[in-house]
């Protein structure tokens, strides 16, 4: 009786074949929620205009630069309501924040990138500023 020469390569099971993929099927749909929840940008542009509260750095494990601005006039979808015109962001640039930081009060027109979802070094909003459109120094209560 010969002996049958064997390769040393062994064919993977069918249920194995499922499993891998299956497994690579939830890797990739895995990924491309993590890219679109947190990487992806909910609106290409955009484009706030306001008042300048504070621009500062913060938080315990990830320092991140937060501000606040404060948007014209008073609106509200319910008569006799006061809504709160505050756009609270968070900015990408270190220079970006330099310069809101050294000119709080300032009417500013920022360009910003919504998110899905908030990322801890990213910042704590969904709002992330990049760059900075105009800047004017207006007196409250002018049309800029």
């Amino acid at each position: 009786m010969e002996s049958i020469p064997t390769t040393g390569k062994s064919r993977m099971s069918g249920f194995k074949k499922i499993l891998l993929t299956f497994v690579i099927f939830l890797v990739l749909v895995l990924s491309g929620y993590i890219y679109w929840k947190f990487y992806y940008p909910y609106t290409s542009d955009g484009v706030k205009s306001g008042y300048l509260n504070f621009a500062v750095k913060k938080g315990q494990i990830f320092k991140t630069y937060e501000g606040k601005l404060i948007q014209e006039g008073i609106r509200s979808k319910t008569a006799g309501a006061i809504q709160s015109n505050e756009f609270e962001f968070s900015i990408k640039d270190p220079k970006v924040f330099e310069i809101l930081k050294m000119n709080s009060g300032k009417y500013f027109d920022l360009h910003y990138k919504e998110y899905n979802g908030v990322l801890p070094w990213r910042g704590n909003t969904r709002y992330i500023v990049d760059s900075i459109i105009g800047m004017r120094d207006i007196e409250r209560g002018s049309l800029p």
